[in-house]
């Protein structure tokens, strides 16, 4: 399941950019599900290891994808790190949750993100660990617990 929490953990990854270039596989785009993500959040192709094509872009490494597709790759590649899934787009949110279909995945949140009207997903704030498939109740909580940060701030 995914876990989601709402602001910062001292051992969250926030930079997922930076924490890629350093750490990544280049056979981490070479599965059918890592192409599928690639396919349709970055409207690329996975040629070879590290070369994807886009019709706008060109030729490029993985180290060029977007910043969304990347933390899918890290979260894919290493679940048990913290990741901060703003990074990514609502586009992603359908990969978060596939990714946590048959795992636990925790991850921060800074954002209100779009998972949709079928979703279900674990808020773990204070160290509450409530299941929420509501988008309205998931979106409260989100300001909630984001309007309190950004009171402490």
């Amino acid at each position: 399941m995914l876990r989601i929490y709402f602001g910062s953990l001292p051992d969250e990854i926030y930079n997922t950019g930076m924490y890629y270039e350093n750490q990544y596989d280049k056979n981490w785009v070479m599965d059918d599900l890592a192409r599928e993500m690639i396919r349709d959040i970055d409207s690329s192709e996975v040629i070879a290891p590290d070369l994807i094509i886009n019709d706008v872009f060109g030729q490029f490494p993985s180290t060029e994808l977007s910043a969304g597709v990347k933390t899918l790759l890290l979260i894919k590649n290493k679940p048990t790190k913290i990741f901060n899934i703003s990074n990514c787009g609502d586009n992603c949110a359908k990969y978060l949750l596939r990714l946590a279909e048959d795992r636990d995945i925790k991850v921060t949140l800074h954002h209100a993100m779009d998972f949709g009207k079928d979703f279900s997903v674990k808020v773990i704030n204070e160290g509450r660990r409530k299941v929420i498939s509501d988008p309205i109740e998931f979106l409260m909580l989100a300001h909630h617990y984001l309007k309190e940060v950004n009171d402490e701030g």
